[in-house]
């Protein structure tokens, strides 16, 4: 109730009347059932504008700690928001098997829930795609769900002539389902779920049309790999030489 309170009196006017954001291709996600939604990441606006912009419900994976209320007012907000919302926590802690961390959201895929993830882990710092974290397709692999591909396209926030930080026609393209069926078994073994994520990175790529680079955003965000590094890592595409891992019983 809450979910469906908030997107009608709140983001559908904000998102579609004054961003005047457009989607298509919404028809290519399932109207029933379990199913992932894999999407590039450029701006703050991501997050809400999917959801906003399409029929089905989306959860989208917070990071475990925000939902920790403290002491903290703004803390607090955030916590009760999150849980109003029926987001689910996600452990990055390391403390745990990468599996055992995905449990909740495992959970809600299996109750034929939309799970709404960004494979780059953090936002493009520069407009271009990068490299996609193996999360994405131990998931979609454990849950046996098929995966959409997802572009967004000017998301990112500017400001306007008052200052006020604003989205400028954002749109976004939905691709059509992709399944891996046929890996489900090989779920531990790291050269599939390399190859299930960069095949998932591509269908991305093939829809936003953005320039590949073979490096994780987080390390060029920390400063661990350089601007002139990160050109060096350019691909015509992800997974770009890689042949496909062999299918076992």
């Amino acid at each position: 109730m809450w979910y469906s309170l908030f997107k009608v009196l709140i983001f559908v006017p904000l998102v579609r009347g004054l961003f005047r954001a457009t989607i298509t291709g919404e028809g290519n996600i399932p109207a029933t059932g379990g199913v992932m939604l894999a999407s590039n990441h450029l701006g703050a606006g991501d997050t809400f504008m999917l959801p906003t912009l399409i029929e089905r419900h989306v959860t989208f994976p917070a990071k475990a700690e925000l939902f920790a209320p403290g002491k903290n007012v703004g803390r607090m907000i955030v916590a009760w928001f999150l849980r109003l919302m029926h987001e689910v926590p996600l452990d990055r802690s390391g403390g745990r098997s990468s599996l055992e961390a995905f449990r909740p959201i495992l959970a809600e895929l299996a109750k034929g829930g939309v799970v709404g993830i960004y494979p780059e882990g953090k936002r493009s710092p520069d407009g271009r795609l990068y490299k996609g974290k193996t999360g994405v397709a131990r998931m979609a692999l454990a849950a046996d769900v098929p995966v959409v591909p997802i572009a967004m396209f000017d998301s990112q926030t500017v400001r306007n002539r008052l200052g006020i930080p604003w989205i400028r026609r954002p749109r976004i393209v939905v691709g059509t389902p992709l399944a891996f069926h046929e890996y489900r078994a090989q779920a531990d073994d790291h050269q599939v779920l390399r190859y299930v994520t960069d095949e998932i990175m591509n269908a991305i790529q093939e829809l936003s049309g953005q320039t590949y680079v073979d490096v994780y955003a987080a390390s060029v965000v920390a400063g661990r790999v350089s601007a002139q590094e990160a050109d060096k890592r350019i691909l015509p595409r992800p997974g770009y030489g890689a042949t496909p891992p062999a299918i076992t019983a």
